[in-house]
């Protein structure tokens, strides 16, 4: 097996599988590594691709020599790492990994040197994926674009997979090989947007005097902004919001609830949702579904007073510790382990189904994606604001947007096309199905007027960024409270809430000041 070293940290290459979590690191002592050329200093991967691939044959196959990227920022190391995660453990002979990155490599410059026309290169973060209405809706999108545009061809790269997206674009940056426009997610936002990765977009919003800023969600705007500068333009958003099975609640004979209540009013009609048959083990209907999903969980730390970072994001002490979050934990864990009313990660393990979507949980905090999935489900649903235990109602705006990389090849292309994306006309094109907001408020009042939809819309200002638009080891805090919460849950009892909290506390505090 070939270790791979990205000072200061060795992964391991030769796996398809992916670490989709926070980067874990061995220390190294002094290994004499060999640097990685940066890209950025000239042409270099893209040159004779003869001398590509004896430079990939030394590097990967002879020697024992271990890689390193002297040029990566230390900011963005923990990233590098892991951008070689699809190679993680498994036995595969380096070679494979020279054909691997020789194809890619060759393969990407020798394609743009064969074509006459312009390519305006656009990542997102989605996978392979089957003909359906949306994919064929995002091609259209791309035809109108080039046809307004000839000569330009607009390529889209897709990153696939759980947790790769940011730091392989990260190890494009530094590879000099940046799409010119990429998908921003907010949970991730902060890493490239304080790090050099983007442009800042106000030089272009004030050169064009067609395009006007106030046609998109001022506190969704605000998410990118770092004081003057700008570097995303919203493509669409949602606020996060409790779910509700109008069926179920009909056959209880419980009102449905209403914005405003309190999480003791949750608690009775969770109480009342539950079916927990006479001798039966467990419930065969539950009030709310749960998964340990900490972006999901968060929430009820904000709708108590509580909160996992400190308003400035430099320190989790005295905040995720602290009695509020403490108590809103210690709320979601009694809501699995003493009052029954919520599945316990094992139980929704073993039905090995969506308990929302199949009828057998009552409730469930999703965002606005997950209606295509309920309404091909034939679920009748409501949406609520979350409910909140005697502070204003909270919840966060999970986004994407459209940017400008630092090393884009057609910076102004690159605008051209954000306008066209986020302009009304494609915004009531693409939100169409169900997927989110638009962040042009012009489409989506176009979709304003149903129940579900207002009740989104009424939330929206009530929702503010998540931590990961502003803390860049925020992903890696966010595993962590994942893990905490599994320990909590699978103690039975031996780790307390307050300890667990504390000692997690300790750990996040201490990936902060790596920052």
């Amino acid at each position: 097996m070939t270790d791979v070293v990205i000072n200061p940290v060795r992964t391991r290459v030769g796996s398809s599988h992916w670490n989709g979590g926070a980067p874990v690191a061995k220390s190294l002592g002094r290994h004499g590594a060999r640097p990685l050329h940066n890209t950025t200093n000239g042409r270099f991967l893209c040159g004779s691709r003869g001398f590509l691939a004896t430079w990939v044959a030394r590097r990967f196959s002879g020697g024992g020599h271990e890689w390193t990227v002297d040029s990566c920022p230390p900011r963005l190391k923990p990233w590098a790492t892991r951008s070689l995660g699809p190679f993680g453990c498994s036995q595969r002979p380096r070679w494979a990994l020279a054909v691997l990155l020789l194809v890619v490599f060759v393969g990407a410059c020798g394609e743009e040197t064969a074509q006459p026309e312009i390519v305006l290169r656009v990542a997102n973060w989605s996978g392979a994926q089957v003909e359906s209405s949306f994919v064929k809706l995002e091609r259209t999108f791309r035809e109108e674009f080039e046809a307004a545009h000839p000569g330009v061809s607009v390529r889209i790269e897709q990153i696939p997979g759980h947790g790769q997206y940011a730091p392989k674009l990260l190890m494009m940056h530094v590879a000099g090989s940046m799409p010119d426009v990429i998908q921003l997610d907010a949970s991730s936002g902060a890493v490239f947007i304080d790090n050099g990765v983007l442009r800042d977009m106000v030089p272009f919003i004030e050169a064009d005097a067609g395009f006007e800023l106030d046609d998109y969600f001022e506190n969704v705007i605000d998410i990118a902004r770092r004081g003057d500068a700008l570097y995303t333009i919203p493509l669409d958003f949602t606020p996060m919001m409790m779910y509700y099975n109008k069926k179920l609640f009909d056959e209880a004979g419980v009102a449905y609830p209403r914005p405003g209540w309190s999480w003791d009013d949750f608690l009775e009609t969770a109480k009342k949702l539950t079916v927990f048959p006479e001798g039966a083990r467990g419930p065969t209907q539950y009030g709310m579904y749960f998964e340990n999903v900490m972006p999901f969980w968060v929430l009820w730390l904000w709708t108590n007073g509580g909160d996992v970072l400190d308003p400035t994001g430099k320190r989790a002490g005295g905040y995720f510790d602290g009695p509020k979050s403490i108590e809103a934990v210690q709320f979601l864990v009694d809501l699995m382990t003493k009052y029954r009313v919520v599945p316990h990660p094992r139980e929704s393990a073993a039905a090995g189904v969506d308990l929302f979507r199949s009828g057998q949980a009552a409730m469930d905090v999703k965002g606005h994606w997950m209606m295509i999935d309920y309404q091909a489900d034939g679920i009748d649903f409501g949406v609520v604001a979350l409910p909140t235990n005697g502070v204003e109602r909270a919840t966060v705006v999970y986004y994407s947007g459209l940017s400008i990389t630092t090393k884009a090849r057609h910076p102004q292309l690159a605008w051209e096309y954000i306008k066209f994306m986020t302009s009304a006309d494609v915004q009531v094109r693409r939100v169409a199905s169900g997927l989110a907001i638009s962040g042009n408020k012009a489409a989506a009042a176009h979709f304003a007027g149903t129940p579900v939809e207002d009740a989104f819309l009424a939330e929206v200002p009530y929702a503010r960024p998540p931590w990961g638009a502003v803390v860049e080891r925020y992903p890696f805090i966010e595993e962590l409270g994942r893990e905490m919460m599994e320990d909590i849950l699978y103690s039975g009892g031996a780790l307390s809430v307050e300890d667990a909290l504390r000692q997690t506390t300790k750990l996040i505090d201490a990936a902060l000041a790596e920052q």
